[in-house]
């Protein structure tokens, strides 16, 4: 097979051939149920659970290495430390009380360059990517502008245009993706040097990255090393670079001349009654879920699943639990349809998933026993989780629950939930304030050849999107 692939694809170096393309026409990814709980049993299983023709983005081996280091996304449940722990400490970077104090200004900084006045009227979506790469960087470890090698910018750049395009077929995939992994060694090697600067408190201000929180209540230990940190660094552009598809579609809802009447109605109804009104979500809160639930910008939940008996073929076999179909199934919503943030005003929260929860449901005990990791980096937070297995914050005691339940899947379910999700949405909510503030209006541009631009996973999407000013 690999001869007459290499005779088909000649234009491809070889080994590119053998280790991404061939590999990819070896997947085989099976649409999973719509889930009824938020909750997926650890026998669908995270391990590796990438396609083999990715490896070559993350290894130099083109295959996993152990002294790569292990990242959250891709490690079964079983290896993952006593109660989910990677999870835990991974998730202690995010939680909603760092937010405001530590990474805030980094997110208002970018939105407030992206929509500037010089920008008004301009394709919104290239210039998105040119600030987006540095606020990556700067969140992860605390690096911005010339600091930043220009062969990081060209890494990333590469990375999000393989990820966008995914079919290893084409030319374009096939240079970004070999630009990808020539630059590799280099990346790896320049964000071990910033790590050992933030160790050594050589950065200003460690406080305000991700690193620093993985360093501290990793603690060195076997369940977030040093070498993990350096590949979730390179691994979170998979999951980040959704902010690119979700920015480009809260745009599109909320635009004058193209967008969705009921959002539009629902932004005002958020912003004009942004305070609490003792729900378990704030209305802006609420409108921001809403917004993931409908857009959803990761398709699904990937799990590796061995066959049952001898296997016939050396095919990668995977089931994607559907996060769209699962978020629209009538059964979690009367009118899962309609665009309506209210649907989160009375909702089933992580917190109250306990025992007794599980028994009126049906279960003799809770799948996922509770328990809680206290942070060592001198906050008072701990990362307890429900009976589904969902991982939350409790800080200075007080809970901050996420919505449990399966009719919101946007950021996946139970133990496998994103421990992102609460820092998305603060990113976003920081987002539609800059709008509501300056009373922006988008609108779709009529432009001629609009360029087509890779913006997220899966996503390439036509830059006709633009702002003004309204009066």
């Amino acid at each position: 097979m690999i001869t007459d692939l290499n005779d088909q694809f000649s234009q491809f170096d070889p080994a590119y051939v053998q280790n991404v393309i061939a590999p990819h026409l070896r997947v085989r990814i099976y649409q999973g149920e719509r889930l009824s709980l938020p909750l997926i049993d650890p026998s669908l299983s995270k391990q590796s659970a990438m396609p083999d023709d990715l490896w070559g983005l993350m290894s130099e081996t083109w295959k996993p290495r152990a002294e790569d280091g292990v990242v959250l996304f891709l490690q079964g449940l079983e290896k993952r430390g006593p109660d989910n722990r990677r999870k835990r400490i991974y998730m202690s970077a995010m939680t909603p009380d760092l937010y405001g104090p530590m990474y805030a200004d980094k997110v208002r900084r970018f939105f407030d360059k992206l929509l500037h006045t010089r920008n008004a009227g301009k394709p919104l979506m290239r210039l998105y990517l040119e600030g987006y790469f540095e606020l990556y960087w700067d969140l992860h470890l605390g690096v911005s502008g010339d600091a930043i090698p220009a062969e990081v910018h060209d890494f990333a750049e590469s990375l999000n245009v393989v990820l966008a395009y995914r079919d290893p077929t084409l030319q374009v995939v096939y240079e970004n993706y070999m630009r990808v992994h020539s630059l590799l060694p280099r990346v790896r090697a320049w964000i071990d040097r910033c790590l050992v600067d933030l160790a050594n408190g050589e950065t200003k201000h460690p406080e305000r990255t991700f690193a620093y929180y993985w360093m501290r209540n990793g603690a060195g230990g076997e369940h977030f090393q040093h070498e993990d940190i350096v590949s979730e660094c390179v691994h979170d552009f998979f999951a980040f670079n959704q902010f690119g598809t979700t920015i480009y579609n809260v745009m599109l809802k909320l635009s004058a001349n193209a967008g969705d009447p009921h959002c539009k109605t629902w932004f005002r109804k958020a912003m004009q009654g942004e305070q609490t009104d003792g729900g378990p979500f704030p209305p802006l809160a609420r409108f921001v879920m809403e917004l993931l639930r409908t857009i959803t910008p990761n398709a699904g939940s990937l799990s590796r699943v061995e066959e049952v008996g001898t296997p016939h073929h050396d095919s990668q076999v995977f089931v994607l639990i559907p996060h769209a179909a699962t978020s629209f199934d009538p059964l979690h919503w009367k009118k899962p349809d309609e665009f309506d943030p209210d649907r989160y005003r009375a909702i089933q929260t992580s917190d109250q998933i306990d025992e007794a929860k599980c028994e009126q449901i049906g279960f003799a005990r809770c799948p996922f026993d509770h328990a809680t990791f206290e942070v060592t980096d001198g906050r008072n937070v701990g990362l307890a989780n429900s009976g589904f297995g969902a991982v939350y914050p409790v800080i200075d005691g007080k809970p901050l629950p996420v919505c449990d339940q399966a009719g919101f899947a946007p950021f996946g379910f139970g133990y496998r939930r994103c421990p992102g999700e609460q820092f998305t949405i603060k990113v976003f909510e920081d987002f539609l304030r800059k709008v509501w503030a300056d009373k922006i209006e988008f609108r779709k541009l009529d432009i001629p050849d609009p360029e087509r631009v890779p913006i997220g996973p899966g996503h390439v999407a036509t830059d006709d999107l633009g702002f003004s000013y309204s009066a």
